[in-house]
């Protein structure tokens, strides 16, 4: 079953913020992890959604989506986004 990491962003800073999205992806990749949304066009539909930059992050389980979330290589890229944007994030199962 796989896992996905969806996290709903607002950059704050958007010239800091670009070293997260350099730095991200390989290690995503290193985990199992393609990137199925990484921003663009929304068009929000029923409620509230909170910040305009969605991503989602497919990995090949729930399991290896909270192994890259909680690794050592991912630690440091992390803080850069806490730094630079506000935002929700979730690690869900998928089908």
């Amino acid at each position: 079953m796989s896992g996905f990491a969806i996290f709903n962003i607002e950059v704050k800073k958007p010239e800091e913020y670009k070293e997260y999205v350099e730095k991200v992806k390989p290690i995503a990749e290193k985990f199992g992890g393609e990137y199925i949304v990484r921003g663009g066009e929304t068009k929000v539909l029923e409620g509230t959604w909170a910040y305009p930059r969605t991503v989602v992050i497919k990995f090949p389980s729930y399991e290896k989506a909270l192994e890259w979330y909680n690794s050592d290589e991912y630690k440091p890229i992390k803080q850069i986004r806490l730094e630079n944007s506000i935002g929700n994030g979730i690690i869900i199962k998928g089908v």
